[in-house]
């Protein structure tokens, strides 16, 4: 997985009640734009992220 400033982090709901989440990339603190991910969610909240296999990136 490979992300870059403004990509955007989306992470599929797993389960029916679990919803898609999606986050802005601030930066990609891995080796050539790996994980973890420094990300901004929606509701503002800052963090940083090991992305799962039910994540993806979408560049921006």
């Amino acid at each position: 997985m490979h992300a870059e400033f403004g990509d955007h982090l989306v992470v599929e709901g797993s389960t029916a009640e679990a919803h898609r989440r999606q986050a802005v990339v601030l930066e990609a603190r891995g080796e050539g734009g790996g994980p973890p991910y420094l990300v901004r969610w929606a509701d503002g909240h800052e963090s940083l992220v090991f992305p799962g296999p039910d994540a993806h990136i979408v560049p921006a």
